[in-house]
């Protein structure tokens, strides 16, 4: 995973809860999945924010609910989608943002909490990219 793997072109990453993992199974490791990829991201909110926003995720993750993730416009969001149990960090701008270090550093944390899970890249997922203009 680590030598050799190069993700600067990518824009998404994805984490797939096994069949014995559920929402609740990330309540003890949300915080720090999140806290650790907007830190690599350079985009972590004030503390009172960050606060707010882990404390809502909690409360679903706790009572085994699909949460709201991070949806905001910025270098990455962490979405949860409707259809599946899932979670994936999106990079509006890959070249800026390493999403292979998120991948790591959450591949680390999953694994340390005993979740099972696989990892995807892109996924055939349309983003609201914004064009790039000739």
């Amino acid at each position: 995973m680590g030598i050799g793997w190069n993700m600067a072109t990518k824009s998404s990453v994805h984490f797939i809860l096994g069949s014995k993992s559920d929402y609740k199974d990330l309540a003890p490791v949300f915080p720090d999945i999140l806290k650790s990829a907007l830190v690599i991201a350079d985009q972590v909110p004030e503390e009172e924010e960050l606060t707010m926003i882990i404390q809502l995720n909690l409360d679903d993750l706790e009572k085994n609910r699909k949460p709201e993730g991070y949806v905001r416009k910025a270098r990455i969001r962490m979405v949860f989608p409707l259809d599946r149990k899932e979670f994936y960090f999106q990079s509006y701008n890959p070249k800026i943002v390493d999403l292979g270090k998120i991948r790591e550093s959450v591949t680390e944390l999953l694994a340390g909490a005993g979740i099972s899970f696989d990892v995807t890249e892109d996924d055939d997922i349309l983003f609201d990219l914004p064009s790039k203009k000739n």
